[in-house]
C-alpha cells in the first residue's frame, strides 16, 4: 500500500502538469488570437503571421508567414522593420528574460527566407552607462535571406541577397571591455550575393558573392570604392591624409577564429588585387601612442598579381607596381610586436614584383625584383632626374643582388647582418643637389653595428657631379670587405668602418671651373695607390683665365707619367688618417703661369709648415719622391713684353717626414732635398727644412747654383728689366733662415766676364751709351771667390708666397755682391748727368726768354718815334741785317742801338 504523501505528490504533479498543459494550450490560443493586437498596442510594430506555436516547457517557438511593419514609419527614434519571414524557429527561448529583463535569448534562431528592410534608429548622443545586450543567440541560421539595412536618414547602410548564414556559439562583447572584438563565434558558414556596406559618406564596400565550403570561404569581386571624387575628399576632409580604393576579383581563406581580442585565419589568398591610395599631402598630426591589445594571426597569406598605385595631391603617380606577389607564412600582429619598428612577426616571406615606378624627388623604374629573409635582387633599374633640388640621378643598372645572414628585430631595433651585395653595370650620372643643413638627431631603431661582409661594384661607368664639377670613372670596379656602419655618438649619426677595399678604373676624368684632370688608370686599396698618365690641363686660355679671376692666381698645366704610394690610410671611417711609407711621382712636367695684371690677393699666405699643420687629419709620409721631372714658372706683368720664364729640368726632389703634426710618435721635422738643372744649363741643389710642430714656423733653406751663363737668365729678365746679360755666374751659394716675418743669412757669388746691355722698352734695341755707362760700374770678374755677405732685414710681405720672400733674399744678396756700392755710385752719376742736362735745358730756356723780352723792348722803342717809322720800314725790308741783329743779341756780342 502506497504511502499517503506519495499519493499526494503524484496528485500534485498531475495537477501541475494539467495546469501547464492548459496554460500552454491557453497561451497558444491567446498568441494566435491576441498577440498581434497586443504587439500593435504596446510596441511600435504591426505583426501578423499564419501560424504560431509556443511550448512553455521547452521555450521553443515556431511561426510561419510572418509580416512585420512599423506603426509609424516616420518615427526615426526606433528601429524600423518592414518585410516578411517565411519561417521563424526559436529553440529554448528565454521567456522569463523576455518578460522581466527585456532581453531576448535563445540557443538557436532560424529565419527561413527573410525579406526584411531594417531602418536603424537615430543614434543617441548621450550614453548612460553599461547596457545589457538586448539580443543573445548562441546559434543563428538564416536561409535564403534578403536583408536591407538603412540609416535613419533612409541612406542605404548594408544589404545582402540570397543569404545563407550559420553561426555557432555567437557571443556579443560588452561595450565596456576594451580591445575586444564586438562579436566572436566558434564556427560559421555563409553564402550570399550582392553584399553592400556603406559605413560613412566616403566609401562603399561591395562583394558580388561569398561562399563557404568545408571551412574555406571564397569571396568574389570585393570592392572598397570612394563615392566622392578626390577633389571633393580634399575639400570636405582637409585634415585627412589619404583616401583609398581597393578591389580584389577573387580571394579566399579558411579557419576563421574570433576569440576575445584575437583573430586568426589561414590560407588567405588574394588574386589580382588592385590598391589605389590618394595622398592629400597633408602632414599627419602625431597622436599619443596607444598600446594595442589586438592580435592577428595569419597562417599563410598570398597576394598574387596585385597592382598598387599611389597618387600625389595633383593625381600624378607617386608609386605604381604593375605586378606584385606576396607570400607570408605565420604572420602575427601581437601586443609585443606592435612596439617594434616593424609591428609584425613572421616565419618566412617572399615578395616579388614587376614594372615598378616611383616618382618623387627622383623617377625610378624597376623591371623586376624579389625579396625574402635571406636576400633579394633588383634587375634593370632606370633612374631619371626630376626638378627636385635634391640629388638627381640619371643612370641604368643591370643588377643589384644581396644575401642576408640575419635580419630581425630586437628591443625595438633592427638587427641586420648582410652577407654580400653585388651591383653590376651602373652606367650614368649622379648630380648632388643643394646642401640643406639638417638638425642633427640621434639614429633610432637600429642595432649597431650594421655589418656588410662584401660589396662588389662591377663593370660600371659613373659620373658624379657636384657644383658643376663632374667626376667620371670608366670601367669602374670596386670590392669592399667587411664594411660596418657604427654609431657616431659625437655627431648624432653613423660612421663607416672598412676592413679592406680595392678600386680600379680606367680613363677617369674630373672637371673644375678651370681644369680638366684625367688619368689613364687608377688602382687603389688601403695599402697602395697607383695612377698612370695623369694630366691636369687648363680648360681656358691664359687670356681668358686672367679675365675670369678677381685676384692673382696661378694657372697650372701638369702631366705626370706615374704616381704611386705605399702605406696605410683610412679615408672612410670617423677617424681618418694617412700613414704612407713612400709616395713617388715619376716624370712630371709642370708649367705654372702667373699674371700680375689682376689685383693682388690681399689674403695672408701661410708658410708651408702652417699649411701642413692645418690639415685636419693625422698625416705622415715617410718619403715623398719627385723624379725626372720638369718645372717651368712663367710670370707676366702689365709692363713686360711677354712672360718671363724660369725653367728647372732633371728635377728630383726627396721629402722626408711630410706630416700634419697630428700623428703620435712620428717626427715632425720635414726635410726637403732638391737637385735639378736651372735654365737647362746649371746644376742647382737645395736643402730646405722646417718643423710642422713649430708654431713660430721657422725654416732653413740653403743651396748652390753653378756655372750659370748670364744669357740663360735673359728669358726671365728681358721682359721685366729690358736688360740682357752676357758672361758666367760660376757659383752662387746661399744659406738662409727665416720665419713668417722675413728672411736672412749668408750669400756669396763668383762670376766672370759679366756685361749687361740696356734695351729700349718698346723696340728692344740696345742703347749703346747707357749700356757702356752701366758696364763701367759693374765688376765683370769677381776674381777669387769673394767672402760671403750678410743678407738681413729682408721683410716679408705676408700677402705674398714663401718664394717671393726667398727671391727677395736672393735679390738682396745680388745687390751686395754682384754690383756692391757701385750701384749707388752709378745711380748718383746718372742722377748727376740728368741734373746737368736739366740745368742746360733751363739755361737755354732762360736765354730764349731774354730774347723775347729784348724783342719786345726794341719794338716798343722803335714804335715810340715818328721819325723812326721810315727807318723801321727800311729795316724790315732788309731781313739779313735783322737776322744779324738778333744773332748778335743772342750771342750778347752787341747791343742794338736806337736812333
Amino acid at each position: 500500500m502506497k504511502k499517503p504523501w506519495v499519493k499526494k505528490l503524484l496528485i500534485g504533479l498531475g495537477i501541475l502538469f494539467g495546469i501547464v498543459l492548459i496554460a500552454n494550450f491557453g497561451l497558444n490560443i491567446w498568441l494566435k488570437t491576441q498577440l498581434p493586437d497586443y504587439i500593435k498596442k504596446n510596441t511600435d510594430y504591426k505583426v501578423s503571421y499564419k501560424s504560431l506555436d509556443v511550448d512553455l516547457g521547452t521555450g521553443n517557438i515556431f511561426a510561419t508567414g510572418i509580416t512585420v511593419n512599423n506603426k509609424n514609419p516616420q518615427n526615426i527614434n526606433v528601429i524600423g522593420l518592414q518585410g516578411t519571414i517565411d519561417t521563424l524557429k526559436i529553440s529554448r527561448f528565454g521567456i522569463y528574460d523576455a518578460l522581466f529583463n527585456k532581453t531576448i535569448s535563445s540557443s538557436d534562431l532560424l529565419l527561413a527566407k527573410p525579406n526584411l528592410n531594417i531602418i536603424l534608429a537615430k543614434p543617441k548622443d548621450v550614453k548612460t552607462g553599461k547596457k545589457p545586450n538586448p539580443v543573445n543567440f548562441e546559434n543563428i541560421r538564416i536561409n535564403k535571406g534578403t536583408i536591407n539595412v538603412f540609416k535613419y536618414t533612409k541612406q542605404k547602410f548594408a544589404s545582402v541577397n540570397e543569404l545563407d548564414l550559420y553561426v555557432e556559439n555567437l557571443q556579443l562583447t560588452e561595450e565596456s571591455v576594451e580591445n575586444n572584438l564586438p562579436v566572436v563565434f566558434d564556427e560559421y558558414k555563409i553564402t550570399g550575393k550582392d553584399f553592400f556596406f556603406q559605413p560613412d559618406d566616403i566609401y562603399t564596400l561591395k562583394i558580388a558573392k561569398i561562399t563557404t565550403t568545408n571551412g574555406q570561404m571564397s569571396v568574389e569581386n570585393f570592392q572598397l570604392m570612394p563615392i566622392i571624387s578626390f577633389e571633393q575628399f580634399k575639400k570636405n576632409y582637409p585634415k585627412k591624409t589619404q583616401m583609398f580604393q581597393f578591389s580584389i576579383p577573387k580571394m579566399s581563406f579558411k579557419d576563421i577564429v574570433l576569440k576575445k581580442n584575437k583573430t586568426s585565419l589561414s590560407n588567405a589568398d588574394f588574386q589580382n588585387a588592385f590598391l589605389k591610395v590618394y595622398k592629400t599631402g597633408v602632414i599627419a598630426v602625431k597622436k599619443a601612442e596607444k598600446k594595442q591589445n589586438f592580435e592577428l594571426n595569419l597562417d599563410i597569406i598570398k597576394l598574387n598579381n596585385a597592382k598598387v598605385q599611389i597618387v600625389k595631391a595633383d593625381e600624378s603617380d607617386l608609386f605604381f607596381a604593375e605586378d606584385l606577389s606576396v607570400n607570408i607564412n605565420k604572420l602575427e600582429f601581437t601586443k609585443e610586436s606592435s612596439q617594434e619598428v616593424i609591428p609584425v612577426l613572421y616565419k618566412n616571406f617572399k615578395i616579388s614584383g614587376k614594372g615598378i615606378h616611383y616618382n618623387d624627388a627622383q623617377d625610378i623604374f624597376v623591371e623586376n625584383f624579389s625579396l625574402n629573409p635571406k636576400g633579394g635582387q633588383i634587375r634593370n633599374i632606370v633612374a631619371k632626374p626630376t626638378n627636385s633640388p635634391k640629388m638627381a640621378m640619371d643612370f641604368k643598372t643591370n643588377l643589384i643582388q644581396f644575401n642576408i645572414n640575419e635580419f630581425k628585430f630586437v628591443d625595438k631595433k633592427i638587427n641586420l647582418d648582410i652577407k654580400d651585395v653585388l651591383i653590376d653595370g651602373i652606367n650614368g650620372k649622379i648630380a648632388a643637389g643643394k646642401t640643406i643643413p639638417k638638425k642633427k638627431t640621434a639614429v633610432k631603431g637600429i642595432q649597431f653595428p650594421i655589418v656588410v661582409g662584401e660589396i662588389l661594384l662591377k663593370n660600371s661607368n659613373i659620373t658624379y657631379e657636384s657644383e658643376n664639377q663632374p667626376l667620371t670613372f670608366n670601367d669602374l670596379n670596386v670590392a669592399v670587405n667587411q664594411l660596418e656602419l657604427v654609431e657616431n655618438g659625437a655627431k648624432n649619426g653613423m660612421a663607416v668602418k672598412i676592413k679592406d677595399y680595392v678600386l680600379t678604373t680606367k680613363n677617369f676624368d674630373y672637371k673644375t671651373k678651370f681644369y680638366r684632370m684625367s688619368g689613364g688608370s687608377l688602382a687603389l686599396n688601403k695599402n697602395k695607390v697607383e695612377i698612370n698618365q695623369f694630366t691636369m690641363v687648363p680648360l681656358v686660355s691664359r687670356a681668358q683665365f686672367i679675365r675670369m679671376i678677381p685676384v692673382e692666381s696661378d694657372l697650372y698645366d701638369i702631366k705626370v707619367n706615374q704616381i704611386s704610394a705605399q702605406g696605410n690610410w683610412d679615408l672612410f671611417s670617423e677617424n681618418k688618417s694617412i700613414n704612407a711609407a713612400n709616395v713617388t711621382i715619376n716624370s712630371a712636367n709642370a708649367n705654372i703661369f702667373r699674371s700680375k695684371i689682376p689685383a693682388d690677393d690681399p689674403k695672408i699666405k701661410p708658410l708651408y709648415s702652417k699649411m701642413l699643420r692645418s690639415i685636419k687629419i693625422p698625416m705622415f709620409i715617410n718619403q715623398l719622391q719627385l723624379k725626372n721631372s720638369v718645372l717651368e714658372y712663367e710670370e707676366d706683368t702689365p709692363k713686360s713684353s711677354g712672360p718671363g720664364k724660369l725653367t728647372f729640368t732633371n728635377f728630383n726632389m726627396n721629402v722626408k717626414n711630410l706630416n700634419s703634426a697630428k700623428m703620435k710618435g712620428k717626427p715632425t721635422n720635414v726635410q726637403i732635398k732638391i737637385d735639378c738643372t736651372f735654365m737647362k744649363t746649371s746644376p742647382l741643389s737645395v736643402n730646405w727644412g722646417f718643423n710642422t710642430a713649430d708654431q713660430n714656423d721657422h725654416f732653413t733653406i740653403a743651396g748652390k747654383l753653378s756655372n750659370i751663363p748670364a744669357v740663360a737668365l735673359n728669358a726671365f729678365v728681358v721682359p721685366y728689366m729690358s736688360v740682357t746679360a752676357t758672361g758666367t755666374i760660376q757659383e752662387m751659394i746661399f744659406n738662409f733662415k727665416g720665419n713668417p716675418k722675413g728672411i736672412g743669412g749668408a750669400f756669396n757669388i763668383k762670376h766672370k766676364d759679366l756685361k749687361v746691355s740696356i734695351l729700349d722698352k718698346n723696340s728692344k734695341e740696345k742703347k749703346g751709351v747707357l749700356s757702356a755707362v752701366a758696364n763701367i760700374f759693374i765688376k765683370s770678374d769677381s776674381g777669387k771667390f769673394p767672402e760671403s755677405v750678410v743678407v738681413e732685414d729682408v721683410e716679408r710681405d705676408p700677402t705674398k708666397s714663401f718664394f717671393n720672400m726667398f727671391w727677395k733674399g736672393i735679390e738682396d744678396g745680388l745687390k751686395k755682391t754682384l754690383i756692391g756700392v757701385n750701384v749707388d755710385k752709378t745711380k748718383k752719376t746718372v742722377e748727376g748727368a740728368v741734373n746737368t742736362v736739366k740745368d742746360v735745358k733751363s739755361g737755354v730756356k732762360d736765354v730764349k726768354n731774354s730774347v723775347k723780352e729784348a724783342k719786345k723792348d726794341i719794338s716798343k722803342e722803335l714804335g715810340s718815334s715818328k721819325a723812326n717809322a721810315s727807318a723801321q720800314k727800311k729795316e724790315s725790308e732788309k731781313p739779313k741785317e735783322k737776322k744779324g741783329l738778333f744773332k748778335r743779341v743772342f750771342n750778347k756780342k752787341e747791343t742794338p742801338k736806337t736812333e
